[in-house]
């Protein structure tokens, strides 16, 4: 490996022409005091455990290890939703979901709310945004928000494509997500041409659609994001006989949203271990191209003499499961899904720091507005991360400067009750619903950090402090009572919105497959839950309700 990692991926800058696109330029105008500078790169889907195994030989990451050798890794950072606008949403409010009422893809921050961003650009700075937002209200498929608002109807119906690994044909193509590189060519000729030539300070982001998985096509329209593609250019900076094969529970033992969750993930069929393993692989190739965007980044602040004066950034809004649990995508609390990365690397921040402290996407917004020296709103849920970046100790928890837990909440699709996770030392408890009708889980990191042994019936009285802590931080049964009556409103919004064509669009959806067996009873189904009647299609929460539910069919 080259001893300057950073220039591993420097050639790539020159592979696509830059597009000429209309950018905030800078003004070199007034002298200013010394300011840190603020480069963000938020990736989508990255497995956070990837940046804080020691001793990771899963995939080359040169230019993230470049990142934690000269500068700091969190080890416990957490998505306040595993799901992309409510975590984004998260992330530039500094409020916790349940805060901003952001429930799903499509129900999310207002447009004109105001971001930390738009706060440090009244204070100064020249701001500058590229790629991927996604925290505002009105977007996301059609079938992603009606998933969400139905997920209380007692049906069981596939919603995702079956997931699977492809490999381009191309041997030497670099870049696979063409979007994401055409949006990183922007954001380092915006450095070199705008911020290389001005001295007043700049806030800088770059989100990414990588290493999300891409959509099925093959599988129609309807059917989300389930194929992980990459080249064999950035398969061979994976160790294939080191990715492991996930271990999984049956069926008869899955917790009962699991089950829905794989079931509604097109994962309870039979799957090969080679299916499997391509899949992780695969996987983190698409990691080892978003290294690739880094680097190119990082490459352009260097080049520039910008990169001592700047703090550079990288995290992602969830992680991704990748086939453990029995299921891929996000929507869940366990580690592949809620563990996200943040790296973090500027002035005054000691090279090599490991951070043990429990911090979230929330702690982002009182961070950049301590950078900018903006005052921070008494109101926000998060904390400044800067204490623990400049303390001198090293992988030391220090709950007097960031309280050592976090919240993270879920109320999409593929999940049927929503769910609040509160990791908290080494326990993680995950509550769901109205904390009655569907039983928690408790798991010790520590001894269990596959989470395959939910302890909470062994440790009553940590299950009892977990939930105390946790009904002190939100009222999580009015919480989801709100969500059950939002789902319904609009619901109903949309049913009427359709008029007669209501039928036919319903039936189409990614879950198209399914409903097409029996879409008289699904429709009666949704009439019953929103007049509040019970259905005759039996409460499809776990294994057993589902056998129940197939067997009915069989005898039809």
């Amino acid at each position: 490996m080259s001893s300057a990692p950073w220039r591993v991926v420097a050639f790539l800058s020159s592979l696509v022409f830059l597009p000429a696109v209309h950018v905030n330029p800078i003004p070199p105008i007034r002298n200013s005091s010394v300011r840190c500078n603020v480069v963000m790169v938020m990736s989508d889907a990255f497995d956070g455990r990837l940046t804080t195994a020691p001793g990771n030989y899963l995939v080359d990451l040169p230019n993230l290890n470049f990142l934690k050798q000269h500068g700091a890794v969190f080890l416990n950072a957490y998505t306040n939703s595993p799901i992309c606008c409510p975590s984004r949403a998260a992330m530039w409010s500094g409020l916790f979901p349940h805060l901003t009422e952001s429930w799903n893809n499509y129900k999310c921050l207002d447009a004109d709310y105001p971001t930390w961003m738009d706060l440090v650009k009244r204070r100064g700075y020249v701001t500058q945004k590229f790629g991927k937002q996604d925290y505002r209200s009105g977007s996301h498929s059609l079938s992603n928000r009606v998933e969400a608002w139905t997920r209380d109807v007692p049906f069981l119906l596939r919603q995702e494509g079956r997931p699977k690994a492809s490999l381009s044909a191309n041997k030497t193509q670099v870049r696979i997500m063409q979007e994401d590189w055409k949006n990183a060519d922007l954001a380092t000729s915006w450095i070199r041409k705008q911020a290389a030539n001005s001295s007043q300070p700049f806030f800088l982001y770059l989100g990414l659609n990588l290493p999300h998985p891409y959509p099925s096509v093959d599988m129609g329209e309807n059917f989300g994001s389930s194929t992980f593609l990459t080249s064999p250019f950035w398969l061979q900076k994976v160790s294939y006989k080191d990715v492991t094969i996930p271990k999984w529970l049956p069926f008869q033992a899955m917790h009962p949203v699991d089950y829905y969750s794989s079931y509604t993930k097109n994962c309870t069929g039979s799957f090969t271990r080679q299916e499997i393993r391509d899949i992780r692989a695969y996987y983190y190739a698409m990691c080892a191209e978003t290294d690739g965007i880094m680097g190119q980044i990082i490459s352009a602040l260097m080049d520039t003499g910008l990169l001592d004066t700047t703090c550079v950034f990288f995290t992602s809004d969830h992680g991704e499961l990748a086939m453990e649990h029995r299921q891929f995508y996000k929507m869940s609390m366990y580690e592949g899904s809620s563990h996200i990365p943040l790296l973090v690397m500027g002035p005054n921040i000691q090279p090599g720091k490991k951070i043990s402290n429990i911090v979230s996407l929330v702690d982002l917004y009182p961070t950049m507005m301590e950078l900018a020296g903006v005052p921070t709103p008494l109101h926000i849920s998060g904390y400044s991360l800067l204490p623990l970046l400049h303390a001198r100790s090293n992988n030391d928890i220090i709950p007097e400067l960031h309280p050592n837990w976090a919240l993270s909440q879920f109320h999409g699709s593929d999940a049927n009750a929503s769910t609040y996770m509160l990791r908290e030392n080494d326990w993680k408890y995950i509550a769901y619903s109205d904390g009655d009708s569907v039983p928690p889980q408790l798991f010790d990191l520590l001894k269990d950090p596959e989470e395959l042994n939910n302890v909470a019936a062994q440790f009553p009285e940590v299950v009892r402090s977990m939930e105390k802590k946790l009904r002190s931080i939100v009222n999580y049964k009015e919480v989801s009572a709100a969500v059950h009556q939002y789902n319904k409103q609009s619901f109903t919004s949309w049913k009427e919105s359709e008029g007669t064509n209501y039928t036919n669009v319903i039936s189409n959806l990614r879950w198209h497959l399914d409903w097409s067996q029996r879409p008289k009873a699904y429709e009666m189904a949704i009439d019953r839950w929103l007049k509040n009647e019970s259905s005759d299609i039996p409460k499809t929460t776990g294994y057993t309700s589902h056998k129940i539910f197939h067997a009915k069919r069989k005898g039809r």
